[in-house]
């Protein structure tokens, strides 16, 4: 009879593929939790067993981890883009973040530009709704609901170039700029002008990108991070002046 057995592993293999590759897609995010293994298993349609050593397989190899109590979880898989030594060193130097913005600039340039045609109708629907969100909390004059908006916005245009490199790269530079590692995003938000102009430059992306007007993204993209550069250069300035004016204050003579 024509019949070979089937190999577990095999099995196995084609489970550890499908994770893998929602990890690497970002559909699976870092610090995310797998449901639990009867869920999974019926949503796969596969054995316990065979989940169990996929499972395992990929513990092994770093890509999850075991919470006692708590279940499996997508491991932090960008933990290594910036080495805690390199995190302090960037934190204890201001004008890191010019070049952060410069980098990002040359990033997210070419991520808005590809996602004009790569982007598919769910990708554009979701910076609409990101949009939505921040006109929502801008009329709240909520700085902080803003800013998490505005750096979700930023990162669904690299999801939306569908490139997995940039897609993981941004990743790793947002989780250090939420950290506030390079500067404080909240507090861009703090002028109402500012507030204004920020949420017409993002309006402006979105857009370029629901006309598909590539070269259009890239331009307003480039133009709102040349704003934010520009503002942080401004607010630096001021800190140094109104420290220099305490320590003035602090040595006047009194009378």
């Amino acid at each position: 009879m024509p019949f070979e057995k089937i190999d577990a592993a095999r099995l196995s293999g084609a489970i550890i593929r499908q994770i893998e590759t929602l990890i690497l897609q970002g559909v699976l995010r870092p610090g995310e939790r797998l449901p639990g293994e009867r869920d999974l298993a019926e949503r796969m349609n596969v054995s316990r067993p065979s989940l169990r050593e996929a499972l395992a397989a990929m513990q092994e190899d770093g890509l999850l981890v075991t919470r006692p109590g708590s279940g499996v979880f997508v491991a932090d898989v960008l933990g290594s883009a910036f080495s805690p030594a390199l995190v302090r060193l960037i934190a204890r130097h201001p004008e890191a973040a010019d070049d952060y913005l410069t980098f990002r600039k040359d990033l997210e340039g070419l991520a808005a530009e590809r996602a004009a045609t790569a982007a598919g109708e769910t990708d554009l629907q979701v910076l609409d709704r990101i949009l939505t969100a921040m006109r929502h909390a801008h009329a709240k004059g909520d700085p902080e609901a803003e800013a998490a908006l505005d750096a979700d916005f930023h990162m669904a245009i690299v999801e939306a170039s569908h490139n997995v490199i940039a897609l993981h790269m941004m990743r790793a530079m947002q989780d250090l700029l939420r950290q506030g590692m390079l500067f404080n995003r909240p507090r861009i938000f703090t002028s109402p002008e500012q507030r204004d102009r920020i949420l017409d430059q993002h309006a402006a992306i979105n857009d370029a990108l629901q006309a598909r007007d590539g070269m259009a993204a890239r331009r307003a993209l480039e133009a709102h991070l040349d704003f934010v550069a520009a503002t942080l250069t401004a607010q630096r300035r001021a800190d140094e002046h109104a420290a220099v004016a305490r320590l003035r204050l602090q040595n006047r003579p009194e009378g």
